[in-house]
């Protein structure tokens, strides 16, 4: 139970890492302290339930429908590059400095959704959680260990850059610094989409 919580904590917390469309937006949201948590919790609660389908034979139905995955590639894509540009629109407007306490700039709706979005419109997202750590899983001697190590490493992750992001808040809030931060996260947003469009799944 032990080793198989652990390879479950120690992968998949490898592959959620890497995973950057939901880590930058997570981050962003968390600088700005807009629904940051909110944000964060939408990611783990995604991950727990992929792991858990993924364990528990969603795919086989998703290997038997490949097409499903290229439409979510081009989904992607396009939703990729509508983030990075709004970033890099943002970057070279500028921004005024945020302020400690002040009123969110966004709804709980749109960072919601948002979050939904980025997250389930990367197929990469349903490759890791549905066929690679299910694939390692199915080797493990107690499967519900492995997902519950695999959950802790999603908790954990998004966790800290929930808490990670608003901490530096402060630090982060001249105009200069949003600048290079939406700078960041469009080159970010734009490297995934072109990923995605050209090497493919």
């Amino acid at each position: 139970m032990l080793e198989s919580y652990l390879t479950g904590l120690l992968v998949c917390g490898g592959i959620i890492v890497a995973i950057g469309a939901q880590n930058a937006y997570v981050l962003s949201q968390a600088i700005r302290r807009e629904h940051h948590w909110w944000s964060a919790g939408v990611c783990m609660t995604s991950d727990i339930l992929l792991f858990t389908l993924g364990m528990f034979g969603v795919t086989a139905a998703l290997m038997a429908m490949p097409e499903a995955l290229e439409v979510l590639r081009w989904l992607g894509v396009s939703f990729l590059g509508w983030l990075a540009v709004q970033a890099f629109i943002r970057a070279g407007r500028g921004r005024a400095a945020l302020e400690a306490g002040g009123e969110t700039r966004k709804t709980l709706k749109g960072v919601l959704l948002t979050t939904l979005a980025v997250t389930l419109l990367n197929p990469q997202v349903y490759l890791d959680t549905l066929l690679l750590i299910p694939a390692v899983g199915a080797q493990q001697s107690s499967a519900p260990g492995f997902v519950a190590g695999a959950s802790s490493a999603s908790v954990i992750w998004f966790g800290g850059l929930a808490w990670l992001g608003s901490s530096l808040a402060p630090v982060l809030s001249r105009p200069g610094a949003w600048r290079v931060i939406d700078g960041v996260i469009g080159l970010m947003m734009l490297a995934i989409a072109l990923q995605l469009a050209f090497s493919g799944l």
